[in-house]
């Protein structure tokens, strides 16, 4: 029985520990975009698609954690209470452990929604202004968006 309680522990904390790990990515990452943006000049590129590339680095990231941590969140959920349906079979029915392994499972899909949730906000903020700058860009260059 301490091995469940062992792999009870990497499923919480494994879980739990990576979409932390992951939400301090991303609001780093933003805030590094966000930085940049302050700083950067239009008239310094001569190349639209170069101004592109080097406002839109790194923002795929900051989506790409926003797309999957309710995944990751699920799945912790998943694992969560196939181990609890586990301990019923092999425990015998408890309804104070039943209760305490579907909450600590529904605390992995409610920390992935909420790294997802400003993930995606911030992604959606960073690429406003990317549009913003690069239109600035084409009306400074005296063209039509592409």
């Amino acid at each position: 029985m301490d091995w469940m309680n062992e792999l009870h522990n990497i499923v919480d904390y494994g879980v739990l520990g990576l979409l932390l790990l992951l939400s301090v990515a991303a609001v780093s990452l933003a805030l590094e975009r966000f930085l940049v943006y302050r700083v950067v000049r239009i008239e310094t590129f001569a190349d639209r698609r170069e101004l592109e590339l080097h406002l839109t680095h790194k923002l795929h990231l900051i989506a790409t954690i926003g797309a999957n941590a309710p995944y990751i969140g699920l799945l912790g959920t998943v694992l969560g209470i196939m181990l609890t349906f586990y301990d019923i079979g092999t425990a015998g029915f408890d309804t104070t452990k039943i209760m305490q392994g579907l909450a600590l499972a529904l605390k992995a899909t409610a920390l992935g929604l909420l790294v997802a949730i400003p993930a995606v906000t911030l992604y959606n903020l960073l690429l406003r202004k990317c549009k913003v700058l690069l239109m600035q860009w084409d009306i400074r260059d005296g063209r039509k968006g592409i």
